[in-house]
């Protein structure tokens, strides 16, 4: 154990609960209320990890049960062009609506104009929503329950359950879905071909037999932990991340065992395992021009360049984009405009753009405490954080504005997903959004690329979007703490 790990193991207990209250401000438990790790936390030990019950037979079941709609979301859009009289307030009249779905319906054709706000709630008192992937009616979500549940066109559709417990990453590929658990595994489910409300797991990354073959051969054994070691290919700690490349043909696991593995989708064969970062990895997504971009509990953003070398891959270490004292939490690539931005535990949106080199082109300032996720659609760009809110901002050439603050959650903000509204006309750009949080639900917001900005300015910012001359460090701000005290930035998320 290095000095800085036992420095934080030393410090008393009684200052590392003064800190995280002034970090939660709740009564909540380190380990239920977030889900990415700071730094320093991955050498203090085993204990902060979360014990996945004994493993069983994974297996699917269809839903056909009622869920309970959570209390309607009071105010109008803070989108000041939407006006408050247009909700309709006769769905504010039972808090425990037994629908799965519930929509606040705007008066009048709401295509003749900007609409931003909530939709809905999906609801269910089995956890804390982790994860969330959507694709087209779909939308999976994740919990640190042993389901998966499946929901249609905003009602309960199906659901397969894992024993693994706490799921913290959820994604697509096709008629596959890989799911990425605490207990440092990937686990594979396909869609039945019969019954689309049939999901069967299929397998496991890594594979039983690559696992096998692979202990016979003394070379492929690391160290993992003190006295611990084991085969390269398999994760030992959990998966916080998971991504596709551009053609859907390579999957990145990020983990908080430091490190980034590359898995072949076609035959479920791990390529390489890459040792990225000094401490956990939070965050890895696959960009453009066969880059990878990873974020970790050490501060670091860091770049890696994709070479395909026959029938395998090689990464290479291309660049350092940032390194700070506080933790990357989060990361999005913005595709069309090859731009990335990173959230971080001090409440920051910093972003890169690649036209210009990967030149720093700024920080987005819109939250008090850390930021959880990020998503991008179109011009758009979500944040969400620990502070419960969701910022909306909309890039604009070289400069980013804040077109909303979606607020109606009552738990940080731990997951978004975003997908094309078709329901609207073409030239509104609106998106359906989801959010998934730590106070168990799931709220679907109708969000318009083309509202007005907001004004007056967030209240914590004197500014939304600070210039600078591509700098290498930022100091951190301090926002989860005012003693800004390294021991209270260290947090097992």
């Amino acid at each position: 154990m290095n000095s800085r790990s036992g420095n934080m193991v030393t410090e008393s207990n009684s200052q590392k609960k003064h800190a995280c209250g002034k970090i939660l401000q709740s009564n909540q438990t380190d380990r239920e209320e977030y889900s990415f790790r700071l730094r320093n936390i991955s050498e203090a030990g085993p204990a902060y990890d979360d014990q996945p019950p004994p493993e069983g037979s994974d297996h699917s079941y269809p839903y056909n049960t009622s869920l309970e709609q959570s209390p309607p979301f009071l105010k109008p859009s803070l989108d000041s062009s939407f006006p408050a009289s247009s909700w309709d307030q006769s769905q504010t009249s039972s808090p425990l609506s037994k629908s799965p779905w519930s929509s606040h319906v705007v008066s009048g054709n709401h295509e003749n104009y900007s609409y931003t706000g909530l939709m809905g709630s999906l609801v269910r008192e089995e956890g804390h929503i982790y994860s969330l992937a959507a694709s087209g009616d779909l939308l999976y979500t994740g919990s640190d329950s042993k389901n998966i549940r499946v929901w249609k066109n905003q009602k309960a559709f199906s659901g397969f359950k894992s024993n693994s417990g706490l799921v913290k990453a959820i994604i697509i590929a096709g008629d596959r879905i890989f799911t990425g658990h605490q207990d440092g595994k990937i686990r594979v489910w396909k869609v039945s071909g019969k019954d689309p409300s049939i999901h069967k797991r299929v397998g496991s990354l890594p594979t039983l037999k690559a696992c096998i073959k692979s202990s016979f051969k003394p070379s492929n054994y690391v160290e993992v932990r003190r006295h611990r070691n084991s085969v390269w290919i398999k994760h030992f700690d959990a998966i916080s991340s998971l991504t596709l490349n551009e053609d859907k043909s390579l999957l990145y696991s990020a983990s908080w065992d430091k490190t980034f593995k590359v898995w072949r989708v076609s035959d479920s064969k791990c390529l390489e395992s890459i040792n990225a970062h000094d401490d956990a990895v939070n965050s890895v997504v696959s960009g453009f021009d066969g880059l990878v971009f990873t974020g970790s509990a050490d501060g670091s953003v860091k770049v890696w360049r994709r070479e395909m070398q026959g029938k395998g891959t090689k990464h290479f270490f291309s660049q350092t984009l940032l390194k700070q004292e506080c933790a990357v939490t989060a990361l999005a690539v913005h595709l069309s405009a090859t731009v990335l931005y990173c959230g971080s535990s001090d409440g920051l949106v910093n972003f890169w753009e690649n036209d210009k080199f990967f030149s720093h082109g700024g920080v987005l300032r819109g939250h008090k405490l850390a930021v959880l996720c990020l998503a991008t659609a179109g011009n758009l760009v979500f944040s969400g954080s620990a502070d419960t809110n969701i910022c909306v901002w909309r890039k604009e050439e070289d400069d980013h504005v804040c077109l909303s603050l979606l607020s109606g959650h009552t738990g940080p903000v731990k997951c978004l997903a975003v997908e094309e509204d078709k329901a609207t006309s073409s030239s509104d750009k609106s998106h359906i959004v989801y959010s998934g949080s730590l106070d168990k639900s799931v709220k679907i917001w109708r969000v318009s690329a083309m509202a007005v900005p907001m004004q007056p300015p967030l209240p914590q910012q004197q500014q939304q979007v600070e210039n600078f001359n591509a700098p290498q460090t930022f100091p951190s701000i301090h926002s989860l703490s005012s003693q800004g005290s390294r021991v209270s930035q260290r947090r097992n998320y």
